[in-house]
C-alpha cells in the first residue's frame, strides 16, 4: 500500500474511516493510528508504520491535525513521501489562528452559548478527570459550528471515534507552540514532493492562513476550495461528491494504476 490517511485529532483514530472505505476500491490505503503523546512522538510512530507496512514512498492525505503531522513527517522524512495532501488543515501562521474561535462562537446558537459560557467560567475549578468532560462537549459544540449542510446519521457516514483526550491536550500544547514560534511553516523549506491542500470555504479554520502560508512557503503547491464545505468534506450534503472527485484526481496524478497492495 503506497497511499496513507493520517487521522485528525489530535487522538481522534478512526475519524478517516469513511474515506479509507470510498478509496479502497480505487486504490491500496492505509490508516495509520496515532497513539503517542508527543508531536515527535507521533512524527516516528507514522514513520514507523510506513516503513514496516506501506510502499516507499507514500502519498499522505491528512487530514486536521493530521495534515500537519504529515506535513511535518514529510519535512522530517522526506524520502517518505512522493505527495502530500492536506484536507482541512489548520491555519500554519499564528495570526489568522484567533478567526477560528471566533468564527465558531458567532456561528452558535444563544443555547450552546449559554452553555459554552457557563462551561468556561467553571472549567478551572474542576478536576483533571471532570476537565476531560468539559473538553469533550467543547469539541461536540463546536463540531455544530463547523459544518455547512451535514448529512443526516446513517451506517457510515459518522464513524465511532475512539477520542483520546489526554492525547489531544499533550500534542496540541506542543503543536500550538510550533506554530506561534514560527518553526512549522519554516519546515516547509525541507518538503520535496508537491502539496495539494482542500479546504472547504465554510471551513472555520480560514482558507487564507493555509493558502497564503504554503504558496509562499512550497515550491510545488496547489489549492482547492470547496464551496458550501465545513471543516469534514465527507459528511457535507452539497461538497461530499466534490470532494471526492478532487481527492481521488489527486491521489490519480501519482498513482494512476488503481491498488497497490
Amino acid at each position: 500500500m503506497n497511499i496513507a490517511l493520517v487521522h485528525g485529532g489530535p487522538g481522534a483514530s478512526g475519524e478517516m474511516a469513511p474515506v479509507a472505505r470510498e478509496l479502497e476500491a480505487d486504490f491500496g490505503v492505509l490508516e495509520p493510528l496515532q497513539t503517542m503523546s508527543t508531536v515527535d512522538g507521533q512524527i516516528e510512530e507514522l514513520r514507523q508504520i510506513l516503513e514496516e507496512d506501506a510502499e516507499l514512498p507514500v502519498t499522505l492525505v491528512g487530514f486536521s491535525w493530521g495534515a500537519w503531522l504529515s506535513f511535518l513527517c514529510a519535512a522530517s522524512h522526506p524520502e517518505y513521501v512522493k505527495k502530500l495532501i492536506l484536507i482541512s488543515s489548520g491555519s500554519f501562521t499564528e495570526e489568522y489562528a484567533p478567526l477560528i474561535t471566533q468564527t465558531r462562537l458567532e456561528r452558535m446558537s444563544e443555547d450552546d452559548m449559554n452553555e459554552f459560557k457557563s462551561l468556561v467560567s467553571t472549567l478551572d475549578s474542576l478536576p483533571e478527570e471532570k476537565k476531560k468532560e468539559i473538553r469533550q462537549r467543547f469539541v461536540e459544540l463546536f463540531s455544530k459550528s463547523d459544518s455547512f449542510d451535514p448529512l443526516p446519521p446513517a451506517p457510515g457516514v459518522y464513524p465511532d471515534i475512539d477520542f483520546q483526550a489526554h492525547i489531544f491536550q499533550s500534542v496540541w500544547e506542543e503543536a500550538s507552540e510550533l506554530r506561534r514560534s514560527g518553526k512549522l511553516i519554516s519546515l516547509g523549506a525541507q518538503i520535496k514532493c508537491p502539496v495539494a491542500a482542500i479546504h472547504g470555504d465554510y471551513d472555520p479554520h480560514p482558507a487564507e492562513g493555509v493558502k497564503k502560508p504554503l504558496s509562499d512557503a512550497l515550491d510545488d503547491f496547489r489549492f482547492i476550495l470547496l464551496e458550501n464545505c465545513g471543516h469534514i468534506p465527507w459528511i457535507e450534503t452539497r461538497a461530499k461528491d466534490m470532494f471526492y472527485e478532487v481527492l481521488k484526481g489527486e491521489l490519480r496524478e501519482i498513482h494512476p494504476h488503481g491498488p497497490v497492495r
